[in-house]
């Protein structure tokens, strides 16, 4: 199975066309080619953009347009794109997003989705797309989560972030702090910890994960001094994984959860309960190489953790480091 699987590609959706995707996936390619073994990349988008990226940055692969059932160009010269429609020079003006750009993001990505559920590529990777821009083009979705949770019929998701050294899970993500509390369960956070240990095992090979879960106040409530979701939430559900053979640990005071003993976390991976507790630490440690996987998607999807940085859009000043990290990360969950 998995030398079928390492034959077909990664698919990657090129993101809103008016920002960095384009930039950086080509950057990426350069650097992946140099590789002993380079992945195989298809890229769904629009020829053009790719070609006008690429005649601005040099020395990248050469944009190739690529259908369905043709051979895959190797990396060292051409890199294959499957056109998803024509977009209009305008839509692709760095920095210039518009209703078409945004309305195209979408198509790339519901694309790139559908390619790789239907088993023709081994794992998906996103470029940034606009929210505001999906939106605006009528696309009503917070996000690329939430849309391939959707088109996957995925009920249950979770977002994840990799680092070169951390990995953690959210079981709350783009709410306002003073809705957490009300938004964590024993639910939630069991599940959480269910799909990231489910993760770890099935997908990086790793065969007994140890889950350190964060609580959410300080010292992680002092026995309800500062708070009780410790007692009321977060530990009934580090018991409820335990029940599952799941070896999750915790609540962990969140001030020191990340400290390391001989240069290694205590964990495989860790569960915080919201945005900032977790990724403050992560993008601190890593902040040009961190990689967003969706956890519970049927398929293996990555993306840089960035966003389609409109302001240095055809600068050739984007770096590709995540991107190369988040086809990297695709490529060996996609493996096992």
């Amino acid at each position: 199975m998995a030398s079928r699987r390492q034959a077909r590609p990664i698919v990657i959706s090129q993101g809103d066309p008016a920002g960095i995707g384009a930039e950086v996936i080509l950057k990426a390619a350069a650097t992946l080619s140099r590789g002993k073994r380079a992945p195989r990349l298809v890229v769904i988008g629009d020829i053009a953009a790719m070609r006008a990226a690429a005649d601005r940055i040099g020395n990248v692969p050469e944009p190739i347009e690529w259908h369905p059932g043709e051979a895959i160009p190797s990396l060292t010269r051409r890199i294959a794109v499957m056109s998803i429609g024509k977009l209009s020079p305008s839509a692709y003006r760095p920095g210039k997003p518009s209703v078409e750009g945004g309305d195209a993001a979408y198509r790339y990505v519901v694309e790139a989705a559908r390619m790789t559920m239907r088993g023709d590529a081994r794992a998906m990777v996103t470029a940034p797309i606009s929210k505001e821009w999906i939106n605006r083009a009528g696309h009503r979705f917070p996000g690329h989560s939430e849309l391939l949770a959707k088109l996957a019929r995925t009920r249950l998701w979770r977002m994840m972030f990799v680092g070169t050294e951390l990995r953690l899970a959210l079981v709350t993500v783009h709410i306002g702090l003073a809705r957490v509390p009300r938004a964590l369960s024993i639910e939630k956070v069991f599940q959480t910890i269910m799909l990231l240990a489910a993760h770890l095992r099935e997908r990086l090979d790793v065969r007994r994960p140890r889950i350190g879960v964060l609580g959410l106040n300080p010292h992680a409530g002092e026995n309800g001094l500062f708070g009780d979701e410790e007692q009321r939430i977060i530990g009934p559900a580090i018991e409820r994984a335990r029940h599952a053979r799941i070896a999750a640990f915790g609540p962990l005071a969140p001030d020191t959860a990340f400290g390391r003993v001989e240069g290694k976390f205590r964990f495989d991976a860790a569960v915080a309960m919201y945005h900032d507790q977790g990724l403050i630490a992560l993008k601190t440690l890593d902040f040009d190489h961190a990689v967003n996987v969706t956890l519970g998607l049927p398929f293996v999807r990555t993306s840089p953790d960035h966003g389609t940085a409109f302001d240095i859009a055809g600068c050739n000043r984007a770096s590709a480091s995540s991107m190369i990290a988040a086809i990297d990360y695709a490529g060996r969950a996609s493996a096992v």
